[in-house]
């Protein structure tokens, strides 16, 4: 369905997918542009993203020495670093305690090499994901001190964790919290809790509030290299390369779908620069697992690398991606690599029974804002996966639980759409008292709920987040950066599209009308791909592919409906290299009909 509306691209005013096409900047109309009319492509991509005219340059090749802050500015920077440097000198058992996904091994794999080259040969701890669940527990930090050491700093975890911290301090262990989660006004207690979330961070300090974890464990880094260097460490020892750990912060951040801008974009941007040169080991083997023949790109994080760290994590053991990240044995390395591949495809599996149990619920949800399924002998390991698949597949936030008939509560893992805080209502539900436990940002959270309550925190939940949802959807739209004409949907432009990247959460990846075209040739492939071969009418043709949507509803409308139609395609355009001549072509995310 098209319109005459000059401010929807294409006229679209309805897509097959329900949107309007709206310019995200200004009109980009490569097709009808004339010489001089527009600014150069990847000028226009950064002021459609937000970025001011005099600062092009510094967004253009985001680099550290123009987005790093000072690592003092952020609430007890200093504190911890003063101690860790303490721990150092004094000679003291240090343990890392990490979270089992990718923000967590990567944090604590940047901690322990990091005192390694300090000559510290740290421990670590990962908790079960099933037996332990998340975040630091008493017990073990208890153990932990039983065990000699006398410091623990947690990474990706603790901001909530007041009961486990208060047991440790009780039994004279320091704690330090090293995290990017939430925070409730009260703070558990710790020797010192950096995070840019912490109600009490001034402006300045919470303006970076979109790091992951991986992120802060690398100012702190940078903050105790510095008061090393202040008490005289390095005089007789060669000062940590911290550069070269920017490939562990690039991978925990894109996998941990933090918003790339700002300092996140230039920590990825430098990242995949360091992991080009395949200097870490475990990371090395990682991709080579991950079978990439070229240099890693930052999709290949969120889609290649990471999933199999988080493997580890979700349906394996917990260490398997800190003992590959810390690996100084290629054949160790090569070994966990492939063990995780293993396991990857085993979560795949799962995965796909979860989700299919999930989906047979949403119709008896339909008049919901946000959806709460749930089910028994559900793999815990596999729920925020399957929350994200259900919210893009309808929409809505989406929270799915799994209940557990032993200790009659249920683990659950959630994925917000933009507009909607998730996490800020988990913490909102547990100061409620309709959650055991909970916590997470504001695109993703988990908690863990009695199962008495369940239908009384799905009811509050939605009733909370109805009115924020409702003015999310009624905002929706497909943002285009430009359009063109199948002919001119070339590699080149390819390339100078990826010139305003790298691309993720907050830094959209640009998306490319195209059109109008004919369906010459349409197809499944896979389990639920549609591939497209399109005609334009100025006699070009692109392939296109849409990922997990022979099954939409836009897609079946593509695959019965467009016989004798023309159609304009939106999607992102990437890079076909399977054959000798590399082509463009599009990851379709939407279509209209064109007449």
């Amino acid at each position: 369905m098209a319109s005459s509306a000059i401010s929807n691209v294409f006229g679209v005013e309805h897509s097959l997918t329900g949107k309007a096409w709206q310019w995200r900047g200004g009109n980009m109309d490569l097709g009808h542009s004339q010489p001089g009319q527009l600014d150069d492509v990847v000028t226009q991509l950064l002021l459609s993203r937000g970025v001011e005219r005099d600062d092009i340059e510094r967004h253009r090749n985001p680099t550290l020495r123009a987005f790093l802050p000072d690592p003092s500015l952020f609430q007890d920077m200093d504190l911890a670093a003063e101690r860790i440097a303490q721990a150092i000198l004094s000679e003291e058992k240090i343990t890392v305690y990490g979270d089992y996904d990718v923000d967590g091994a990567t944090s604590a794999a940047l901690l322990i090499r990091l005192l390694d080259q300090l000559g510290v040969a740290a421990d670590y701890y990962i908790p079960d994901r099933l037996l332990e669940g998340y975040g630091p527990s008493g017990e073990a930090l208890v153990r932990l001190g039983e065990q000699g050491s006398s410091l623990v700093v947690t990474v990706d975890c603790g901001a909530m964790a007041f009961d486990a911290l208060q047991r440790a301090r009780d039994a004279g262990v320091d704690v330090i919290v090293v995290d990017h989660h939430k925070c409730a006004s009260e703070l558990p207690k710790a020797v010192a809790l950096v995070n840019p979330n912490r109600l009490d961070e001034s402006d300045e300090g919470a303006a970076h509030g979109h790091l992951a974890a991986v992120g802060v464990a690398f100012l702190l880094a940078i903050a105790l290299v510095r008061t090393l260097r202040q008490r005289g460490y390095f005089e007789s020892r060669r000062e940590p390369d911290l550069l070269g750990l920017l490939d562990l912060v690039a991978l925990g951040t894109v996998a941990d779908v933090a918003q790339l801008h700002g300092l996140n974009r230039a920590f990825v941007a430098q990242g995949l620069k360091v992991m080009a040169k395949r200097d870490n080991i475990g990371m090395s083997a990682l991709i080579d697992a991950s079978r990439l023949k070229r240099a890693p790109m930052c999709s290949d994080l969120g889609f290649a690398l990471g999933p199999r760290i988080n493997a580890g994590g979700r349906v394996g053991e917990s260490t398997l991606g800190v003992r590959l990240l810390t690996s100084s044995d290629p054949d160790e390395a090569r070994a966990i690599a492939e063990q995780l591949s293993q396991l990857n495809e085993e979560r795949r599996a799962i995965e796909a029974i979860v989700q299919a149990e999930a989906e047979d619920q949403i119709a008896s949800q339909h008049n919901r804002s946000v959806l709460t399924l749930s089910g028994a002998g559900w793999h815990p390991g596999v729920i925020g996966i399957v929350a994200g698949r259900i919210k893009e597949k309808t929409g809505k936030p989406a929270l799915v639980v799994a209940l557990d008939s032993e200790t009659a509560e249920g683990k659950g893992s959630g994925r917000s759409i933009p507009g909607v805080d998730l996490g800020a209502a988990i913490i909102a539900a547990r100061e409620a008292d309709l959650l055991v436990a909970g916590g997470g940002h504001a695109m993703a959270a988990g908690l863990t709920v009695a199962e008495s309550k369940l239908d009384e925190f799905a009811d509050w939940l939605d009733e909370k987040l109805a009115r924020d949802v409702s003015r999310a959807q009624a905002s929706l739209a497909l943002k285009i950066d430009l359009a063109v004409t199948p002919r001119g949907l070339t590699p080149e432009l390819v390339g100078t599209l990826e010139q305003a990247g790298p691309f993720g959460v907050g830094w959209p990846g640009p998306k490319i009308g195209v059109g109008p075209v004919r369906i010459v040739r349409a197809d499944i492939v896979g389990q639920d791909h549609l591939r497209l071969i399109a005609s334009g009418d100025d006699g070009a043709s692109l392939k296109c592919i849409a990922f997990r949507a022979a099954d939409s509803d836009w897609g079946q409308a593509i695959l019965h409906g467009a016989k004798g139609r023309k159609l304009w395609l939106a999607g992102r355009a990437k890079i076909d290299d399977w054959g000798p001549t590399p082509k463009a072509e599009l990851h379709l995310e939407d279509a209209a009909w064109a007449d």
